[in-house]
């Protein structure tokens, strides 16, 4: 905010670094990743539809991830996703390293 009112300077980097925004522009980067993964609770608002469409375009780019949507809000279950998802995620994928 600057004088009350939002910042169209901020809004618009915000906007520019948006993930749907620069997901096109860095497919040769991400397909040279191990592991990608993508979570949203369905009530994370507007961040659950972002996952989606964000899926779409890496699996139509041929990007290997895994894009998921739990029940829940941004926090969730944090620590059983972190447990049973996260940990189990990069154990698989940093194994070799």
């Amino acid at each position: 905010m600057k004088d009350g009112q939002p910042d169209a300077d901020v809004i618009a980097r915000w906007a520019a670094n948006a993930p749907l925004a620069m997901a096109t522009q860095y497919i040769p980067a991400l397909k040279r990743y191990d592991g990608i993964v993508i979570d949203a609770g369905d009530r994370d608002t507007g961040i659950a539809q972002t996952v989606r469409q964000l899926d779409r375009i890496l699996s139509d780019f041929g990007v290997s991830h895994e894009a998921m949507i739990y029940e829940g809000d941004h926090v969730s279950a944090i620590d059983e996703r972190l447990s049973s998802k996260v940990l189990p995620f990069f154990s698989v994928r940093l194994r070799d390293r």
